[in-house]
């Protein structure tokens, strides 16, 4: 991480008073899907203005975590909201970045990575003179009552630990960390204990998910094949950066154990989540035009066949999540912004459909 460094830990009580200083009333709106959006009923939109991403059910499916940034001049914080769109809150200090955040513990706690130990504030953004690339920051992974009170720190190694998603018994987590010098996939106890690597091929590994039964996880990867893109991946991870232009799928046993490729569409496929089901993928990807932002959502069964599109509005949609009962899917998307890129969380009532 390039700027402020080796800020002082904010103390419980600071926390806890820091996390209760943003709470805004709000209420879901309902919007129209696109008319070729076949697999959704009635949507509706949850959050109003900013940029709102990442957001995932809690077990009970009645409220979300979502990472927020309200304006240019802040950093991305973590946010809860009831799925009716009320009661938005920031649960996270205020400090730093973060990222990734995730209900555990049957909805009495949270999970998320945060920059703020690295420093208060925001971390620099990548120069993108060499391109588009993400800044892979000092993120440790923490846990935290929902209110945001209670902070514990989950990792302590160096560098970027973060993406981190509970096991549907609840007991691992899985998260991406460049510990061992690449970015790969571990797993580790809920209370950070127990970490074990499952990924170790050369190359990003990134977003990990687990499938219904916890037998699976499945990923974003690219694996760089000629020596200049060895070169280059490697030049660019020493500048804690990466270049996430092409990612495609992939899916294993929770050790890592019989790794498949599921996609090779070329361009960004990324945010995979299994169905209600298990047997099936559904993604963002921009393969159709992969100099594009305009990302929409698939359908993919586990073996590459079966690509079925689920959103087709002209821009961003992204990080989908079904709630826990399968009847409905969240999601980020630029549709109805008040101005342009904006992003907002919208619910969909899931409905399958012939083809």
């Amino acid at each position: 991480m390039t700027p402020v460094r080796c800020a002082k830990a904010p103390g419980v009580a600071l926390l806890a008073l820091l996390a209760g200083v943003s709470h805004l009333a709000a209420q879901g709106v309902s919007q129209a899907a696109e008319p070729a959006e076949k697999f959704f009923g009635a949507i509706t939109q949850v959050t109003f203005g900013g940029q709102n991403a990442e957001a995932y059910f809690s077990a009970d499916g009645k409220r979300l975590i979502l990472q927020r940034q309200e304006n240019d001049s802040t950093c991305d914080q973590e946010y809860t909201i009831n799925a009716d769109g009320s009661d938005l809150r920031r649960v996270s200090n205020g400090l730093g970045r973060t990222t990734c955040g995730y209900f555990y513990a049957n909805d009495q706690r949270i999970l998320y990575s945060s920059t703020f130990k690295a420093g208060s504030r925001c971390p620099v953004p990548p120069d993108m003179s060499r391109g588009y690339t993400w800044g892979l920051f000092d993120y440790d992974i923490y846990t935290a009552k929902p209110d945001g009170s209670d902070l514990k720190q989950l990792t302590t190694t160096p560098r970027y630990d973060a993406e981190s998603v509970l096991s549907p018994d609840g007991k691992r987590i899985v998260f991406t960390s460049l510990r061992d010098g690449d970015l790969d996939l571990y797993t580790m106890n809920v209370d950070g204990t127990g970490v074990r690597r499952v990924t170790d091929r050369m190359g990003y590994d990134g977003g990990a998910v687990w499938s219904p039964d916890g037998k699976l996880i499945a990923w974003r990867a690219w694996y760089p094949q000629t020596d200049q893109e060895k070169t280059d991946y490697q030049e660019l991870l020493k500048q804690n950066l990466v270049r996430p232009t092409r990612m495609e799928l992939w899916v294993a046993n929770v050790d890592g154990s019989n790794a498949r490729q599921v996609t090779n569409l070329g361009g960004a496929n990324f945010a995979p989540a299994f169905t209600p089901e298990g047997k099936r993928l559904i993604f963002a990807s921009n393969y159709t035009n992969p100099r594009s932002r305009n990302f929409d959502l698939y359908l993919v069964n586990l073996d590459g066949s079966g690509l079925s599109q689920v959103t087709t509005y002209n821009d961003f949609d992204a990080f989908p999540m079904f709630s826990p009962d399968g009847k409905k899917l969240v999601f980020a998307s630029n549709r109805y912004g008040k101005v342009a890129g904006e992003t907002n969380i919208f619910i969909a009532e899931w409905k399958e459909a012939k083809h």
